[in-house]
């Protein structure tokens, strides 16, 4: 539930008035094989050095990027580019890439949250203490209104570098009868995140760029169960204390991304929808065949993941050295789809660029009349500047373990480069003339 030592309805009065007070958030600031765009270069990040962040990884990946903060969705990315070994310039890949809405309804109908446009996530940032960003620097964020710091100026931006162990492994197998040979690469990430206090809940929020051009985008929630929900009946709870009596309401977390692309520098990208259907051996063939097929998304779309359906979206202008179209895929990790609200019942929305629709429900910044919700958005527009927004569920059924502090459960996707470079931007000098000559 939401503020500490609060009851429900004094929570919600409480918040209501600090809402009604709120002033605007504050925006300060804002291998071998290469690819050879024919778009014009990606302009250098559109900000002050206090708000920049590059990192040239140990691989020889560089990532570049904006980082300004909203009283709402907290941590924004903006003109996010990648440069992978051996590339002469930075490829734009998102124009900004943020939060779009963390819905908290409970399973019991009593309650419904909004933790984004309600609950004021941005300005609930905390102070990271210097053990929570091992290896890298803690940026200071200028919250106008902080929930939880005594100042303005908030240590709550961490970008740091991880390990995350093998890039690729591959052992040859001459046919001429010459020494096998290894070939393996251990990975590294360059990681931004920050910690948003809600009420009992603390959400991590993580960006995690690979050096092969791969993004995650999750979010952790840790902290506390709400103790004033320890009474929840039998099928809407679990029992955490001793005995059958003490149960943890049950609950679910549905997290919205935002994403505006800008592959190539281009905000005119293209949708493409992938599927894939498996038939039964054909007379004459030992096995079973599997057809794809392509659907190009020319209007606003609600879609549905199933299995063997992906999408990507597609530069409107830049190619890579083996003439490919560039584009990244999104890569729905698990999720439990909540289906009590319009909003909430698809993974993902595409919807035509309209700088009002900010996040994905309760969206606060468009004109009287204009509808507060994403689904609602899918109006049958023309996709000529998509919007992505990405929708991932997680049903939190408390357990005995989850007290306390409660262990980090994550939920979001990735971001896979498809076609982005001719070859694995990681690809050793020895293997640089294989590419489509396997043998």
């Amino acid at each position: 539930m939401r503020l500490n030592g609060f009851s429900r309805a004094r929570a919600r009065t409480a918040m209501a008035l600090a809402v009604a007070g709120l002033a605007a958030g504050a925006t300060a600031g804002a291998g071998p094989a290469v690819a050879q765009p024919k778009a014009a270069p990606a302009p250098a990040p559109d900000c002050s050095a206090a708000y920049r962040i590059e990192q040239k990884l140990a691989n020889g990946t560089t990532w570049r990027m904006c980082w300004r903060h909203e009283s709402k969705a907290g941590i924004v990315l903006q003109h996010i580019s990648y440069q992978p070994p051996g590339e002469a310039r930075p490829i734009k890949v998102l124009n900004s890439a943020k939060l779009g809405q963390i819905h908290v309804p409970y399973d019991d109908g009593s309650e419904e949250y909004e933790d984004l446009t309600t609950y004021r996530f941005g300005d609930g940032l905390v102070n990271l203490a210097p053990g929570e960003c091992p290896g890298g620097t803690i940026r200071t964020v200028k919250v106008r209104e902080p929930m939880y710091s005594d100042a303005t100026d908030v240590k709550g931006l961490c970008t740091t570098t991880r390990a995350r162990g093998h890039a690729y492994r591959m052992l040859t197998d001459p046919m001429d009868g010459s020494a096998r040979k290894l070939y393996q690469k251990q990975g590294k990430d360059l990681l931004v995140y920050a910690v948003n206090k809600v009420s009992w809940y603390e959400y991590i929020t993580e960006w995690r760029f690979q050096d092969d051009g791969t993004v995650h985008m999750n979010v952790g929630a840790t902290g506390s169960l709400a103790p004033q929900d320890y009474d929840a009946a039998d099928g809407q709870g679990w029992p955490i204390g001793k005995g059958p009596k003490v149960k943890a309401l049950s609950h679910s977390h549905n997290v919205f991304w935002r994403l505006h692309f800008g592959l190539d520098g281009s905000s005119k990208g293209r949708i493409e929808q992938y599927d894939s259907k498996v038939t039964p051996p054909a007379p004459g063939k030992p096995a079973p065949s599997n057809r794809t097929t392509r659907t190009k998304v020319t209007k606003e779309l609600a879609g549905d993941a199933r299995n063997m359906r992906w999408w990507r979206v597609v530069s409107a202008t830049g190619k890579n050295k083996d003439g490919h179209a560039r584009s990244y895929e999104l890569v729905p990790g698990a999720t439990a789809k909540y289906p009590g609200r319009g909003f909430s019942k698809h993974d993902v929305y595409f919807t035509q660029y309209n700088k009002c629709e900010q996040y994905a429900s309760g969206n606060p910044g468009c004109p009287s009349g204009h509808p507060r919700s994403v689904d609602k958005w899918v109006s049958g527009q023309t996709l000529t500047n998509p919007v992505v927004w990405v929708n991932v569920g997680f049903h939190h059924i408390a357990r005995d373990e989850d007290q306390q502090p409660m262990p980090v459960h994550w939920q979001g996707f990735s971001l896979a480069p498809r076609d982005v470079t001719a070859m694995n931007p990681l690809t050793p000098k020895e293997l640089a003339g294989t590419n489509g000559q396997l043998g």
